[in-house]
């Protein structure tokens, strides 16, 4: 018996120890990774966003930025904003959970909620119609705001999407883990931090793989700050409901009525670009589909020439999408990081693509 209280006061010990070490983490995460922009509550949910005003001889219309999961408003307005400032008015904004933004009392719980949250942040900012540009996750929910407030759209953009079912509908285990009641809190309070901090610098070279991740990109995108357990616990309830949203959303893409660019690398080790990709330019009537080869899945960081072409593009300009994407071609040819150590996506054919 003294065995057996010996080993629960132990285990509560080490419970209380990974308590605290998370709770220091977090609070050394927001310390070098401070709000950048502003912040509105939108329908009880404080969202943090950075909004850039139209310059009075801007050549674009606005353009607002979907980030994908693990992520926040930084991974898009790094790469993207020095090539765009003084030519647009800009909204980055983090997704509600990430970053600096708050989730809400129960709203923005799949992407179509999170898409009226942008309408909404829209029309307190006074952007009456945009571009919109998603990566990763960001597209899912790209899709949902073409399809439900079109009359807020006037491009899309998609890079690197995830939108579609896809075989299995398997995630990592440790999103499955992190959504189930107790015991998901328990491991996104104690865990979630240490583990992920030691996993994140090989997780994220197979993000940019075969490309170069670079310098110092997680400290100056603030990536651990989904570490943090709120937004872990955001980031797993966004990631394991994907595939149930894209069961229903995907047979409803061919509503979408906006000029829509689809920018996809054929070395994508996070999403089956053959599904998502190919899907939507399949649904999508009119959109263009332009493949990068030896391009992983960070087209904003390693092809951002390309993601201006395409908002250009959406915007009505004659621009050559494939000529820039061989002029990336060409800069990335020899790429090779993380070959060996990070898994190739298996392709199905794309034909075979659910919907």
């Amino acid at each position: 018996m003294n065995l057996i209280y010996a080993a629960l006061a132990f285990l509560m010990a080490l419970v209380l120890a990974l308590v605290g070490v998370t709770r220091v983490g977090s609070w050394l995460i927001e310390h070098r990774s401070p709000p950048a922009g502003e912040f509105a509550d939108i329908d009880g949910a404080l969202i943090h966003y950075v909004h850039i005003p139209a310059p009075a001889d801007a050549d674009l219309p606005p353009i607002v930025f979907i980030h994908g999961a693990s992520a926040n408003l930084r991974d898009q307005m790094l790469p993207l904003r020095p090539l765009i400032e003084g030519r647009a008015e800009m909204l980055f904004f983090d997704r509600p959970g990430f970053g600096w933004s708050g989730r809400g009392p129960g709203n923005n719980e799949d992407p179509s909620e999170q898409a009226a949250t942008i309408a909404a942040l829209m029309d307190r900012l006074g952007i009456r119609k945009a571009i919109i540009v998603g990566h990763s996750f960001g597209g899912v929910v790209t899709a949902a705001f073409g399809r439900e407030h079109a009359d807020k759209t006037l491009g899309l953009v998609f890079l690197a999407p995830a939108t579609h079912p896809w075989p299995g509908g398997a995630t990592s285990w440790y999103y499955d883990l992190t959504i189930i009641p107790v015991i998901g809190r328990l491991f996104s309070e104690t865990l979630s931090y240490p583990a992920g901090t030691l996993r994140m610098a090989d997780a994220t070279t197979c993000v940019f793989s075969p490309n170069k991740v670079p310098d110092d990109y997680l400290a100056s995108a603030a990536i651990p700050l989904v570490l943090r357990p709120s937004a872990f616990r955001a980031n797993a309830t966004d990631v394991a409901g994907l595939y149930r949203y894209a069961l229903g959303a995907a047979p409803r893409y061919k509503e979408i009525t906006a000029p829509t660019v689809v920018i996809s690398g054929d070395r994508d080790k996070v999403v089956y670009a053959h599904i998502h990709s190919i899907g939507l330019v399949r649904d999508i009537s009119g959109a263009e589909l332009v493949w990068v080869h030896n391009l992983g899945h960070k087209p904003d960081w390693i092809a951002p020439d390309l993601v201006v072409g395409a908002i250009e593009k959406v915007a009505g300009r004659d621009i050559d999408l494939e000529a820039i994407a061989r002029k990336v071609e060409a800069r990335i040819a020899g790429d090779a990081y993380g070959v060996g150590e990070c898994a190739d996506i298996k392709e199905p054919e794309a034909e075979l693509a659910p919907t």
